[in-house]
Parts: structure tokens; sequence; C-alpha cells
């Protein structure tokens, strides 16, 4: 499955991050797509905190398709497939050697920095990530 990803990131699977079956352990997994956002984040043009804003997940939805093994390279495409005032959903892709490996749709809750209290999110924030990606069905 392919869409139009608004973001991509590339990681390369360690040693550590492999169970005894030869594969990704799936926990990792999450810490990937943490890492994506984290990555397509450091892309704003300046300090997201000083918009006095944050992020905290709400729910996590991980399908797998496949999977990855040690000196894998996972690609991983990321986009925002709904907005709300305050919350939003990324999707990822994952794959490896163009196979997929998992999907996930992740959902945000755009917070006060160093609060979990809900806010609008940003404009800044909105431009950066773009406008909501409709998935293939």
């Amino acid at each position: 499955m392919k869409f139009d990803s608004r973001f991509r990131h590339v990681i390369a699977v360690r040693y550590g991050e492999v169970d005894q079956q030869g594969v990704v352990f799936n926990a990792h997994y999450m810490a990937y797509i943490d890492d994506t956002l984290e990555s397509w984040v450091k892309t704003y043009d300046g300090d997201a905190r000083d918009l006095g804003w944050d992020m905290m997940l709400k729910r996590a939805v991980i399908e797998w398709h496949g999977s990855a093994g040690e000196n894998d390279i996972l690609d991983i495409a990321a986009a925002i497939t709904r907005w709300g005032s305050s919350s939003w959903e990324m999707t990822c892709l994952g794959s490896v050697k163009g196979e997929p490996v998992f999907t996930s749709t992740i959902l945000y809750v755009s917070v006060v920095l160093g609060q979990n209290e809900p806010m609008e999110t940003p404009d800044e924030i909105r431009e950066l990530f773009g406008l909501a990606v409709v998935m293939p069905q």
C-alpha cells in the first residue's frame, strides 16, 4: 500500500532490537514511530517549544504485514490523515525493500508544553505537517 506521504524516515535495525525469532521485537515499532514523529518535528524552522506546544499519544493501532530483521533498512512513510482542533492522527507505513512491514495510526492530542491541558494545534505545526492525506482503501 502506498499513499501521499509528507515525511519519510529511514531506520537501520540494530542487533539489540531483534528477538529470538530473528525479527524486530514488536515494542520497538512504537519507538520507531516516535522517532519518525520527532524527526519530522525537528524539521520545523525554529523550536516548536517556543510555541508553548507539545503532544501526547492517546491511541495507537499497529497492524503487521511482514517483519524486519537485523540490518534491514526500515523505510517509514508518514502523513497526517485526520485533523481535529486539538487532536490529529498520523499514519505510518513501514516497509523493507518495498515490501510492507507495518501500518500504524496514532492519535495525538496537542497539549500545553509541560502540562496535560489540551490546546488547539498551532498553525505553524499544521503548516509543517500539511493537509490531511486520504488513505487508499
